[in-house]
């Protein structure tokens, strides 16, 4: 016989996680990835070259451009942000590291505030486990913040979070306020000023990051949850009445923010490959949806309740985004906050098979993970094993290994502390309802640490343009000034910041002594541009990707 509440939780169970742990853990996994490396192609380095066009001075604060394109992500706020960070940082730091400082913020925000929704959601009374006879269940707070802490877990494990995660693009200022605006709505029955300042920083925000659609489609859905809300307990400090007014208003003014700076945008996109957005969402919310489903399952009967119906709701509406939009794996970011919250309702059902089926395949995925990037590691710096280092050698030719002592160290420690953690996980101890989900976020956050450490070199030479600018810069004068073909904004950004060059769309005036094309461009170069009067000076080559080569033009002299 099913009970109707699942949930069967000990006092025992519910034993926070140590903060001074848990936030040694957030840093190790944030940090990593804002830290020594160039802007990366192609989102990263793109948002990046508007931020510093806007702090320049050559562009406009509510229209930003770039050699007069504008953004392919429809947004305004994470442009401020960075270009915020560029004037105000002080002349020894560099711009590109400047605009990250805020970025991680952002990042360490989404996890605070995915904490912190999961811990008022699990509050909730329909959320709370099962009475004991004689006493002896978790406490409402002890339950909470351990659940809190599953939620917190389960959001740095799923994979998908680290790349997007770590890049200065409105992807992540769109997670963060989607997470703060969760945090809102889950407070709403509880805290009236922590709800007020999640929705009323998190829905504008959300808008001013370039997703004023899916900030009113929230909104109207926490205006649902309230409305089929059925619990009737005095203790909460806000009524129902109370919420719904503070959701309208929140939306109201995130409308008239979105309608005044023309920010209502609907990208839906055509001809979808319905097989890889399949595998899109299987491995990027991994291990986060299949805990959803078991929670959507064993809560079944409290479908309709706060902590299930609002991360449901968030997590719904992302999905549908990424179904329905271009930029699918970036629409899909967002819904991880929600999708971790309702994995942290698993974890108190689960039975210990499951738990430790979980503990082996994770103990087997990561540490198989750890080894590899080790062994490849290496090859590069030793050439043996011969193979791994003849695959470095093909794939990013050029490359010259070199050995940092620093993230040697970070590397070593950050395998030594995973090496810690699963003997700790795999004693024999009381069961904590948190301890399913340790596993596969210290697994996530070690092979992420140990990318950012052993293979930066290698990924900041594969993915940074500096070689090409490099390249161009051989034969530009400096500065100088560059008319561009076919070029990305992504190059455009690299040749503005990397080679300080003066980049010009191409097109009937030639003011500029050089032309840059980009060679998938080619074919089209002489029926787009009167190519008389310009002789081929050099081909530049992008040692990783021969596609991204470019050609440079150089103005003949007049005879």
């Amino acid at each position: 016989m099913n009970q109707p509440i699942p949930a069967i939780v000990a006092q025992d169970a519910v034993r926070r996680l140590p903060r001074a742990a848990l936030l040694l853990f957030c840093v190790a996994y944030v940090v990593p990835g804002f830290i020594g490396r160039d802007p990366w192609k192609n989102a990263d380095i793109a948002a990046f070259g508007h931020m510093l066009e806007l702090a320049r001075g050559g562009a406009s604060w509510f229209a930003p451009t770039l050699a007069g394109q504008a953004p392919e992500f429809d947004a305004l706020l994470p442009y401020w942000l960075g270009a915020w960070a560029i004037e105000f940082a002080p002349a020894w730091i560099a711009p590109d590291f400047a605009v990250r400082l805020p970025f991680a913020l952002l990042l360490a925000l989404g996890l605070a505030a995915t904490w912190y929704g999961v811990y008022w959601l699990a509050r909730s009374p329909q959320a709370q486990p099962v009475p004991f006879a004689f006493g002896g269940e978790a406490s409402p707070p002890d339950y909470a913040r351990a659940l809190a802490d599953g939620g917190l877990l389960a959001l740095i494990a799923s994979l998908g979070l680290a790349q997007l995660s770590h890049e200065t693009t409105p992807a992540l200022a769109q997670l963060a306020f989607t997470a703060l605006s969760f945090l809102g709505m889950a407070a709403l029955p509880w805290r009236r000023w922590v709800a007020a300042v999640g929705l009323f920083v998190g829905l504008p925000g959300l808008a001013l990051s370039g997703a004023a659609g899916m900030a009113a489609l929230f909104a109207l859905g926490g205006v649902g949850v309230v409305a089929l809300d059925r619990d009737r307990d005095r203790d909460r400090g806000v009524g129902r009445v109370a919420q719904a007014v503070l959701l309208a208003v929140a939306l109201a003014l995130t409308a008239a923010l979105a309608t005044g700076l023309d920010l209502w945008r609907w990208r839906i996109g055509a001809g979808r490959d319905w097989q890889s957005l399949a595998r899109l969402l299987v491995w990027f919310t991994w291990p986060a949806w299949p805990l959803a489903l078991w929670t959507l399952w064993r809560w079944r009967r409290q479908l309709a309740s706060r902590h299930v119906a609002l991360p449901l709701w968030f997590a719904a509406v992302s999905v549908a985004a990424t179904l329905l939009t271009p930029s699918s794996h970036r629409s899909l970011l967002l819904a991880l906050p929600a999708l971790a919250a309702l994995g942290a309702f698993a974890l108190p059902t689960f039975s210990r098979s499951a738990s430790a089926l979980i503990d082996w395949f994770t103990l087997l995925f990561f540490s198989g993970c750890a080894l590899v990037i080790w062994v490849v590691w290496v090859a590069m710096q030793t050439g043996v094993p011969a193979k791994p280092a003849a695959n470095v050698a093909k794939l990013a030719p050029g490359f010259e290994p070199s050995f940092g002592l620093p993230a040697f160290a970070a590397a070593l420690a950050a395998t030594l502390a995973w090496a810690w953690l699963v003997r700790w996980r795999t004693r024999r101890h009381r069961l904590v309802i948190w301890k399913s989900v340790v596993l596969p976020a210290g697994g996530a956050a070690l092979c992420w640490l140990l990318l950012m450490t052993l293979w930066l070199p290698v990924l900041d030479y594969a993915r940074s343009y500096r070689s090409v600018v490099a390249g161009v810069m051989q034969h530009v004068d400096r500065p100088g000034c560059v008319a561009a073909f076919g070029l990305s904004r992504a190059q455009i950004a690299a040749l503005r910041f990397h080679g300080d060059l003066e980049v010009r769309l191409a097109g009937s005036d030639a003011a500029c002594p050089w032309l840059l094309v980009a060679l998938q461009a080619a074919a089209a170069t002489p029926v787009a541009l009167d190519m008389r009067g310009w002789e081929l000076a050099a081909r530049v080559r992008r040692p990783v990707d021969a596609t991204e080569d470019l050609l440079l033009y150089r103005k003949a002299a007049r005879r």
